[in-house]
């Protein structure tokens, strides 16, 4: 599945940091602009996935229903 996020980035000494508006908590840095942008796109891939899996491990065993959303924004 493919989703679009905002990164966003900013040159600070030798180093670049970037994190991504939509995502608190995905944040990174690179010697590059280039190697922090897929820093990035790791880390948020791992946020994505540690979340589903901790939501997972919450509602095991419960009555729950999982339904896509699809969302547009500006």
């Amino acid at each position: 599945m493919e989703r679009k996020f905002t990164g966003v980035f900013r040159k600070e000494g030798k180093w670049r940091i970037g994190w991504a508006e939509e995502l608190p908590g995905a944040n990174t840095q690179g010697r590059t602009l280039e190697e922090t942008r897929e820093n990035l796109k790791e880390a948020i891939t791992l946020i994505l996935e540690a979340n589903r899996e901790l939501a997972e491990k919450e509602h095991a065993g419960k009555d729950v229903v999982r339904k896509e959303l699809f969302i547009n924004t500006r």
